[in-house]
């Protein structure tokens, strides 16, 4: 029987940002914890992020930074909501693309909207959209984090898009709460109930369940450049 995985590595999906944007232009990005170029630079404030992100994407030429999927980050280390007694969430469960405010956001492959949110606490996505596919008989799902506002309008639970169409635009920090300009881009198979939002940080302890239910995105977006 073909499983998912094996489905996704072998789909016709599209990009996830606008076409226009050759791969020539996607440059590798490493926030983890081992990156040592991090040192000293605070991660987690928007304008100091976004001066780094600029910095790679200056020396590589590029116009998106890309990565971080299980990316174990200082990104949320300011942040209450990813902080417990016992362990704190810091593995990255998607692939972030990091690209300009306003930047067109594409449905990679067909599909219809499960649910949508505008998450507005600080730390999470802001306005959020999640699709649902169909791929070889199977159901599965995409969930895109940090958009505008405006990307929310005239969207309906069931509401059909078809490959290549324009889902959405990239929001600005004040609206994607307090992050440098990005997607965040996930997979999810089973949504556990939820709507409009799932989680994209997890503990390490709970990594063995969102490998499963998780999958890597780029099984699905096949960006291997630089």
């Amino acid at each position: 029987m073909r499983t998912l995985i094996a489905s996704l590595k072998t789909s016709a999906a599209g990009p996830v940002l606008d076409a226009e944007i050759p791969l020539t232009r996607y440059t590798p990005l490493d926030l983890s914890v081992s990156n040592r170029a991090l040192a000293g630079i605070a991660i987690s404030d928007p304008d100091a992020c976004q001066a780094y992100i600029d910095e790679v994407l200056a020396r590589q030429n590029g116009q998106v930074a890309y990565g971080g999927y299980l990316e174990r980050r200082n990104l949320y280390s300011n942040n209450a909501n990813f902080a417990s007694e016992e362990e704190r969430r810091d593995v990255h469960l998607g692939v972030d693309y990091w690209a300009a405010a306003g930047t067109r956001v594409l449905v990679p492959l067909a599909g219809k909207v499960h649910s949508f949110k505008n998450n507005a606490v600080k730390g999470d996505y802001g306005p959020t959209i999640i699709l649902q596919h169909v791929l070889d008989g199977m159901v599965f799902h995409t969930l895109y984090g940090h958009l505008s506002l405006e990307s929310l309008e005239g969207l309906y639970e069931g509401k059909e898009f078809k490959k290549g169409e324009v889902l959405a635009t990239l929001g600005t920090p004040e609206v994607n709460v307090h992050y440098a300009p990005h997607l965040h881009f996930q997979l999810i198979i089973d949504m556990q109930g939820k709507k409009g939002d799932y989680p994209g940080v997890c503990k390490a302890s709970e990594l063995p369940f969102y490998m499963e239910n998780c999958p890597d995105p780029q099984l699905l977006i096949k960006i291997r450049v630089g």
